[in-house]
């Protein structure tokens, strides 16, 4: 055998060895040259790779210009289009306004936050300034009509529907015990809008969508609303109807509720469970900030792409969880995001000594983040990276191994 045909060989053999030579969790031992033709190998002609240095020097690339669909992690993008506008320490509000006929009015602001144990808090608070009310008025026109680009009408909580009056992810989580339906969740009750919804789907556990319809969800949580106020000794005469707070005269706000959980602490949480119901309520919320009420998709896209403008980049955004296969990102787009994003860094899942934001829709798979490099000092060192695989059957964790292999960041 000839030194070509020999070489060809032992570089084959490296190829096919790599890949299953690293790890997220074990020191990456692989020499870098090995690691770049492997990661070359593991890329199909529709992906896209970068890793850069801490100043911005690009150590690697493959196609990083070519625009491809970045699913969750646009979310990356949302998370700081939501601390531009918003603000890390903002808290979504509630109102609560008696009319003079009587009528507790709610209007929401589109807090994705809102859950069963929020709206007992706020009923025992209520409770102890009202004892009988007419009909229970939701307002939810802070947010236009709005059907984000990508959702279809399963019931899986990733379609969720957004509005500006939403509880529990405009989810209901049940079991099924010896035949009859029960709520999974002890602070939330099985009601019968939820029952009926969890009848017509023919599902026997598990947590499913409320309703791909807004205006449903948004019934459901003032229903929800009435249960809890019911239960706090606030008697409800007349109804659960919708209503306009500006449309009503002489009312009087009698509580204004601020979410617990700030936006800081929405972004942790998004990522973590790369909920794209918290997306792109927070991105709506900040259009509605940037441009003014009510919150439209149009708006929200605008903010997203005013920020990436500011940022240097034209993406193409149509909604900001990553849901829409029409979203368009490149890899080397990504290095400025991740730029602006590295004082949060922590707020992204780890592994190691990665941190990163995964994306996941059928036949893709993206990844971007941070290799994290111990300098021994106060400050870490942080490597981004961005791989977008698009090529059907291709991992991308493989790839994101074989660069954190590079001896820079180690």
């Amino acid at each position: 055998m000839g030194k070509r045909a020999a070489a060809l060989c032992l570089l084959s053999a490296v190829l096919w060895i790599v890949p299953w030579a690293v790890s997220w969790h074990g020191e990456r031992k692989i020499p870098w040259v090995a690691a770049h033709a492997a990661a070359a190998s593991l890329a199909g002609p529709e992906d896209g790779i970068i890793l850069a240095s801490p100043d911005g020097e690009v150590l690697y690339s493959e196609n990083a210009s070519r625009m491809l669909v970045p699913a969750s992690i646009l979310k990356i993008l949302t998370a700081l289009v939501a601390f531009d506008h918003l603000g890390p320490d903002y808290r979504f509000p509630t109102d609560f306004f008696i009319d003079p006929d009587g009528n507790l009015v709610i209007k929401g602001y589109g807090d994705p936050f809102l859950v069963s144990e929020t709206v007992a808090e706020i009923s025992g608070h209520l409770s102890k300034s009202i004892g009988t009310v007419n009909d229970l008025v939701i307002d939810g026109s802070f947010f236009d009509d709005v059907v984000i680009p990508g959702t279809g009408s399963s019931l899986r909580s990733f379609d969720s529907p957004v509005g500006a009056f939403c509880v529990n992810f405009n989810t209901v989580y049940f079991r099924t015990e010896n035949g009859r339906l029960q709520s999974a969740e002890a602070q939330t009750p099985l009601l019968p809008m939820a029952e009926s919804r969890i009848s017509r789907a023919d599902a026997s556990d598990g947590r499913i969508l409320l309703s791909p319809d807004a205006k449903s969800a948004a019934r459901y949580a003032g229903e929800l609303f009435a249960y809890f106020l019911a239960e706090s000794g606030v008697r409800i005469q007349g109804e659960v109807r919708f209503g306009r707070k500006d449309d009503a005269e002489g009312l009087a706000l009698i509580y204004r509720h601020r979410q617990d959980t700030d936006v800081t602490g929405m972004v942790m949480l998004m990522m973590e469970h790369s909920n794209n119901f918290i997306a792109n309520q927070l991105m709506l919320a900040a259009g509605a900030k940037a441009y003014g009420a009510p919150a439209t998709l149009d708006k929200g896209v605008a903010a997203a792409r005013a920020y990436a403008r500011k940022l240097g980049i034209d993406p193409d955004i149509v909604e900001g969880s990553g849901i829409s296969r029409d979203n368009r990102f490149s890899a080397e787009m990504m290095l400025p995001v991740l730029d602006a994003f590295a004082p949060h860094y922590k707020l992204l899942q780890r592994r190691g000594r990665v941190y990163f934001k995964t994306g996941t829709l059928s036949g893709i798979q993206t990844r971007a983040g941070y290799i994290r490099k111990d300098d021994g000092g106060a400050n870490d060192s942080l490597y981004p990276f961005a791989v977008l695989v698009n090529t059907w059957g291709k991992p991308a964790d493989p790839i994101v191994d074989l660069l954190a292999a590079r001896p820079e960041t180690r």
